[in-house]
């Protein structure tokens, strides 16, 4: 069962909770008293419907505060979810309910930040997600740009991170390789070569998807861990390193 499955015909609602869980409820309808009396899924799957939906509802809390969904925003979606063409509608549903909603994105940004609070890597792979969909008609605007470092800031990012995420967008031949890799350039070449390892651990898919990641979200975490990789060539390129 692919994840939007789980998410619209099972308990993610209930067993998330919270502002996340509401918007699931709302959109669910029906289903709500199935899912009132059936098992709740583990907790890892409860972190994979929680970043699914994070991704969608601040995504849609985005749009809003930039006032256009463009073509290509659309289209950036539909990459960044690999959604089934049987379950576009749905997503569209989610999409929806979250830009009606009145309330502002910071409780949704606060209870998915609650639940990675020591997975400090999924939650910039969610910005990183939020970006790449910002960023896919052009350069960010001053509004998605502000409002992506309010949610790095409330998920606990710090500077290097937020860099990191914006900067890969640029491509790998336009980033800057050390906001890429999140070190100053002034760093030794042993020091860089640490955070560079440390980078690669951290980001590697196999360990996000352990830490709540989907595996819908698979093909993204490889590209974002690939402009990685091209960064450290770089850098180790110019310096000479081995």
């Amino acid at each position: 069962m692919s994840i939007w499955g789980k998410i619209l015909g099972g308990v993610g609602g209930f067993a998330i909770g919270g502002p996340l869980g509401a918007i699931i409820g709302a959109v669910a309808g029906h289903a709500v008293d199935k899912m009132r009396t059936a098992k709740p899924p583990p907790e890892d799957a409860t972190k994979s419907i929680a970043f699914t939906i994070a991704v969608v509802v601040l995504g849609a809390k985005m749009a809003k505060a930039d006032g256009t969904v463009s073509k290509a925003e659309i289209r950036a979606f539909k990459k960044v979810f690999k959604v089934p063409q049987h379950e576009v509608k749905n997503v569209a549903r989610v999409f929806d309910q979250a830009r009606k909603d009145s309330h502002g994105f910071e409780p949704y940004a606060k209870q998915v930040a609650g639940m990675f609070q020591d997975n400090a890597a999924v939650l910039e792979e969610l910005l990183f997600c939020l970006t790449f969909i910002a960023r896919a008609d052009g350069d960010l605007e001053k509004a998605e740009t502000a409002y992506l470092r309010a949610v790095a800031d409330i998920f606990g990012l710090d500077q290097a991170a937020f860099e990191r995420v914006t900067a890969i967008r640029h491509g790998p031949d336009d980033a800057n390789p050390y906001q890429v890799l999140g070190v100053p350039s002034t760093i030794s070449d042993d020091d860089l070569k640490t955070a560079y390892r440390q980078l690669v651990r951290d980001n590697h898919p196999d360990r996000l998807v352990a830490q709540g990641m989907p595996e819908e979200f698979i093909a993204l975490a490889n590209q974002k861990l690939a402009a990685i990789n091209v960064a450290y060539d770089k850098v180790a390129a110019e310096r000479g390193i081995s």
